[in-house]
């Protein structure tokens, strides 16, 4: 109980605190009546956040010696086999920096594949998350048995601290959202995952209050959000949920935890999506959570869809030197074939898709 109130209390905090912090414009957000006609477009939106099992990070997916479109096709298949909607992608600033012509066509050429799937995209910008210092050109091999050895921030630390880098990343992200800002295969755009993660903290406000400018500039068809994470980043996440137009979170806690977060966020009177859950080890499961959401009417899109480079099979900090699987498998759904990691998890997502 303690635990509850103490969390309670910190996330009150953060909502009401960011009238005070968030001092930039907000005219260009959407109404609320925008934003719920938007979200009552669509049916129940769920998937998981995707990268081809080939791919160790952004840059190995998206960079033209690598990009995979035979995997990212077969891949996409098994989601669309389950009846999930929406796939969370992450793009990297670097793979447009070397070369930005390629890197909108293979944006194209992903949104072609995802489409044929009846499959939407959210668009992930900016990254605090895992390695510093991403370099173009050939990516890391896995290590054995760690979870996510090779992903990268972006643009990078200390690279999203300093301002000089802000003049091109103006330019990515307004050349990004300018050629999709109209396209039906974007379902939002996710400016910035995690801000304040890898012990940035409000370091990272500035890149994320130029983000949202940079977007509302274009102010594309599309929503635009990023996504509250961490209930004790009190200004960072007053400004991420008074400034998008559709409430979007991470939570890899028990049903309990989650569904008081979803009670707090519901205070905000919009349309919710979690883009990061299920963590079976931590009691964040498919069985516990997904169809909590479901009832709820809140968008579900899990960490990881196959097993691959990224070895999110494995927990946060805790590797396994020997490579062997885990006892349980810490995310993702599919074998690299298409081979269930659990029959009775992808049984219960089709049933509440219908399928």
């Amino acid at each position: 109980m303690k635990i509850k109130i103490k969390s309670l209390l910190i996330a009150a905090l953060c909502l009401t605190s960011g009238l005070a912090v968030a001092q930039s414009n907000t005219s260009q957000k959407w109404s609320i009546e925008k934003a719920e006609k938007w979200y009552g477009q669509h049916n129940w939106l769920n998937g998981a956040d995707f990268i081809p099992s080939t791919a160790i990070n952004q840059l190995e997916m998206w960079q033209e010696d690598t990009f995979d479109p035979e995997t990212i096709d077969r891949e996409l298949g098994y989601a669309q086999g389950i009846g999930m909607n929406v796939m969370r992608v992450y793009l990297h600033s670097l793979a447009y920096k070397q070369d930005p012509i390629g890197f909108k066509k293979r944006m194209d050429q992903y949104l072609d594949i995802s489409d044929s799937k009846g499959i939407k995209t959210m668009f992930v910008i900016f990254d605090d998350v895992w390695g510093k210092e991403p370099k173009i050109g050939k990516q890391p091999e896995p290590i054995t048995g760690t979870h996510n050895s090779g992903w990268m921030q972006d643009p990078g630390d200390p690279a999203s601290k300093d301002q000089a880098n802000f003049p091109f990343l103006k330019t990515y992200v307004k050349d990004i959202l300018t050629t999709f800002k109209d396209d039906k295969r974007v379902l939002l755009w996710d400016l910035y995952n995690e801000p304040g993660n890898s012990g940035k903290i409000n370091d990272s406000m500035p890149l994320l209050q130029a983000v949202f400018s940079w977007a509302r500039e274009v102010n594309p068809s599309q929503p635009i959000s990023a996504g509250i994470w961490s209930w004790g980043l009190v200004d960072l996440n007053a400004f991420q949920a008074l400034h998008s137009d559709i409430i979007t979170y991470h939570h890899y806690g028990n049903p309990e935890d989650h569904k008081l977060i979803i009670e707090l966020l519901r205070t905000h009177g919009r349309p919710m999506i979690c883009t990061e859950y299920m963590a079976r080890t931590r009691n964040s499961r498919f069985s516990n959570i997904m169809p909590m959401l479901k009832e709820e009417n809140i968008g579900a899109i899990n960490w990881g869809l196959v097993k691959g480079k990224t070895n999110t099979i494995y927990q946060w900090d805790t590797p396994i030197e020997s490579g062997e699987e885990p006892v349980e498998w810490f995310h993702d759904i599919f074998r690299k074939d298409g081979t269930p990691y659990r029959q009775d998890e992808v049984d219960l997502i089709k049933k509440l898709n219908g399928k």
